[in-house]
């Protein structure tokens, strides 16, 4: 059987580069409106972020519906097909998604080229061969959107039984128009005017914003290296000091205790526990005299001392933390000096003085 081939069918794009415009829009205003309401603290303005997309999904759904009810109205075209080639592209299952590239022939237009993506049982599978003869179906207006009977009626089985085809040439294959480059700039257009219409409108609370920060910054020493969080309750009491800081610098843990135990009754500790940035200190209840200790009375200038020699000395040649405990469990005050690395943990141990009395190296 010999056929004639023609260009391959057309369509009209301004809805689709209006539906790309309008999707830009979409993408663009959303994602700038979820940002700014995370900067500005906005609550409404992120949930309009997160909503936006998903009230335009649903936009979309239901003025489609119109269009798939006519579209399902109109019967499909059927006619025979010769298989050009079949990939079997993946599956575990007893379906097979199968590649094909068919030449679709109808009996009253040109014969086209298409390839399509269909699952095959895996039993069916050796009926399809490349040379052999299959019925299609598919929409007028859409044949790219073609499908395999595979149970055809008994006058199509015996047509293909019978039929013979020609390949159409590569020129004639049929694929979704994309709209080529139209779509694709506006929906770049939509999407910065998206993002710029919502910077427009929330250019005061985001431009202050920042404005203020840098009066701020300017105003003074940076917050983040000087600066140093206190909280005290009448259990306990931490310090936590910023980025550049360390209470081994000369003088900064002894202002950090003497900050948690003013004004306190009696200023008795449990134990303080202090760390490169960070400070705690348990307070004894009140009635329990015996068992806390005068944080005041700790040999502060000796700390940096046992840091370093805890940290060099002891088989850690790699330390990444450490951590000093001073506590008076055993009747008199004990400081524990303990470091971790790639090598392990290890620790000394020294009296009320400062001097260390114990030595446990990494293993």
């Amino acid at each position: 059987m010999t056929i004639t081939t023609g260009p391959p069918p057309t369509v009209n794009t301004p809805v689709a580069v209006a539906r790309g415009f309008l999707t830009g829009v979409v993408i663009g205003a959303s994602l700038t409106a979820f940002v700014a309401g995370c900067v500005v603290e906005s609550v409404p303005l992120c949930v309009t972020g997160v909503g936006l997309p998903a009230a335009y999904g649903l936009l979309l759904l239901l003025a489609g519906s119109p269009r798939r009810a006519r579209e399902a109205a109109v019967p499909p075209c059927t006619a025979l097909a010769m298989i050009e080639s079949l990939r079997a592209i993946g599956g575990e299952s007893s379906d097979v998604p199968v590649r094909f590239d068919l030449t679709v022939a109808p009996d009253d237009a040109p014969a086209f080229r298409v390839g399509l993506t269909q699952d095959i049982n895996l039993v069916d599978l050796p009926e399809y061969r490349p040379r052999g003869i299959v019925v299609v179906q598919y929409p007028p207006d859409r044949p790219w959107r073609a499908k395999i009977v595979h149970r055809p009626t008994t006058d199509w089985k015996d047509r293909a039984a019978k039929a013979g085809l020609d390949s159409a040439p590569a020129s004639a294959m049929v694929s979704k128009p994309s709209g080529g480059c139209a779509v694709g700039f506006a929906g770049l257009l939509g999407l910065l005017l998206g993002a710029a219409g919502v910077l427009l409108l929330f250019r005061a609370d985001l431009f202050d914003r920042d404005t203020a920060a840098r009066s701020s910054s300017s105003a003074g020493p940076s917050v983040s290296s000087t600066s140093s969080t206190t909280a005290v309750s009448s259990a306990s009491g931490t310090v936590a000091l910023g980025p550049g800081q360390s209470f081994l610098d000369k003088g900064e843990l002894r202002r950090a205790v003497d900050s948690l135990t003013k004004g306190k009754a009696t200023g008795q500790a449990l134990t303080v526990v202090v760390q490169e940035r960070l400070l705690s200190v348990v307070f004894a209840p009140t009635g329990t005299e015996a068992l806390g200790f005068d944080p005041g009375s700790l040999p502060y200038e000796r700390f940096p001392a046992l840091v370093e020699e805890a940290r060099t000395s002891l088989g850690v040649r790699s330390p990444r933390s450490w951590q000093l405990t001073a506590d008076r469990l055993t009747g008199s005050v004990t400081i524990r000096v303990g470091v971790t690395g790639t090598e392990g943990a290890a620790s000394l141990e020294a009296n009320g003085d400062g001097e260390v009395v114990r030595r446990t190296p990494a293993h």
